[in-house]
């Protein structure tokens, strides 16, 4: 960390692992795929410390990617047994932090933290890992109660605007108080009887946030959620960062080591095939067919996929709670720009209107599978009505969202949507994402949101 410059933006997690840090026991775990800002944050947490006039002897920051532990004569358990004497010895003048970067790379790690835990030492400990290996999640499986985990993805587009606006404190003034109106939106969202859509208070932005997110949501699907790209001088070096740290090492490196593939290039092909039409329906059947990879293979591959935080799947819609494992299938992105990266996709990709409505309704997705509201989520057809995505918010109760990302919404863009409410016993008000300002508000019992505000409310 010496000499290194570390961001002054933080991330609304970051607030959150601080209060835990100080409050709970249990070890804390930052998992997320390559270069997403695990490092960054333990780093902005031990400056917090610092700031807070925590005395630097109390703080203990290694990375396990340090190269001095592939010499033969360098201890790893002297090592972290001499850190944690130290800690036991200074009890007296408080806690110690420790900071333990990359941990997945030491062998066994987790019966060294497991054994200091359960003695009580008084330390706290963080720790971070890639989630691109499976032998880092059932590393802290046998932990069980002792870890408390935060799973860090790509900023999504409400970060990034955050980022963006950090010379601009009027602007991000606004998209504060947009979030907190999101907090009302999504009570009534949920179900919350006490809220009706004539009350929520959720107005547009300013003509002068308007027109600045609309030029960040272009940006953002282009070049996505992983902070180091933005600052690359051109678009090929950027697709070729994607490409390498987040495609190429993924599978090539951590998964042909954690999973012991022989021919990741059939792991690749099977994700290239997902990247072509995000949002498709599609069968694991068809798709192994399209591809020539047989299905057990794909079987195999689809759950690394999405541990890994690179494909994400959505099941259809049923009745029954019960579900057919091969049937089909709609699959997500983590970040849009993975795909304008390994597809090779110019610029000009969102002078497509095909294109742009793609890109909204995975925007949308994101965001819905991260909302705290949502138990599950589906999609839905059947015969000629389709809704993107149908949100459990409670058992048996469903809020149906639909993605009509085009510049005119007619009369019979509503139908497939309030079909599905008249099947419901306690049906929710259906939201309508839309592409224009002005389709905004209550419209023939659905609720339409523009893209980005939407985006805004429901982080």
């Amino acid at each position: 960390m010496v000499g290194m410059e570390v961001p002054a933006f933080h991330r609304p997690i970051f607030q959150t692992l601080m209060e835990d840090m100080r409050q709970i026991p249990q070890i804390l775990s930052i998992t997320g795929p390559r270069r997403v800002g695990k490092s960054t944050l333990l780093y902005q947490i031990i400056r917090q410390l610092l700031n807070d006039q925590t005395a630097p002897k109390k703080i203990i920051y290694y990375s396990f990617d340090d190269p001095a532990l592939d010499i033969s004569n360098v201890h790893v358990n002297a090592l972290i047994e001499y850190i944690m004497q130290g800690a036991l010895q200074g009890k007296k003048t408080g806690l110690t932090y420790i900071f333990l970067d990359e941990i997945q790379r030491l062998d066994r790690w987790e019966l060294y933290l497991k054994k200091y835990h359960d003695l009580k030492y008084p330390i706290r400990v963080i720790i971070s890992g890639s989630a691109s290996s499976p032998i880092f999640k059932k590393s802290r499986e046998s932990l069980m109660g002792r870890v408390k985990d935060y799973h860090l993805l790509p900023f999504s587009f409400r970060e990034f605007v955050l980022y963006s606006l950090i010379e601009k404190p009027s602007l991000m003034a606004e998209v504060n108080n947009i979030y907190e109106q999101g907090k009302t939106a999504q009570g009534f969202a949920t179900g919350d009887l006490s809220i009706v859509a004539k009350e929520v208070p959720i107005s547009l932005p300013s003509r002068e946030l308007q027109i600045f997110l609309d030029g960040e949501m272009r940006r953002f699907m282009l070049e996505g959620g992983f902070p180091e790209v933005w600052s690359l001088p051109t678009w090929v070096a950027k697709q070729d960062y994607l490409y390498d740290n987040q495609v190429r090492k993924v599978i090539y490196e951590d998964l042909v080591l954690a999973a012991e593939f022989r021919k990741p290039e059939l792991l690749k092909r099977f994700y290239i095939s997902l990247l072509e039409s995000p949002g498709r329906e599609a069968s694991l059947q068809s798709v192994s067919k399209e591809i020539n990879i047989k299905i057990a293979q794909i079987d195999k591959y689809l759950p690394l996929l999405e541990m890994t935080d690179l494909v994400y799947s959505l099941s259809k819609f049923r009745a029954s709670p019960l579900r057919v494992r091969r049937g089909a299938m709609k699959f997500y992105l983590v970040d849009l720009a993975l795909r304008n990266a390994v597809l090779r996709l110019d610029p000009d990709l969102l002078d497509d209107n095909q294109a742009l409505g793609i890109y909204a309704e995975n925007l949308t997705f994101l965001a819905l599978r991260k909302w705290r509201g949502t138990i599950q989520m589906d999609y839905y057809r059947e015969r000629n009505r389709e809704i993107d995505f149908i949100v459990h918010v409670k058992p048996r109760q469903f809020l149906p969202v639909e993605v009509k990302f085009q510049n005119q919404i007619s009369d019979t863009d509503f139908k497939s949507i309030l079909s599905f409410g008249r099947n419901q016993k306690r049906p929710l008000m259906p939201i309508m994402v839309t592409k224009k300002w002005h389709d905004f508000g209550p419209r023939n019992g659905v609720f339409l949101i523009p893209l980005p505000l939407f985006l805004l409310l429901f982080d």
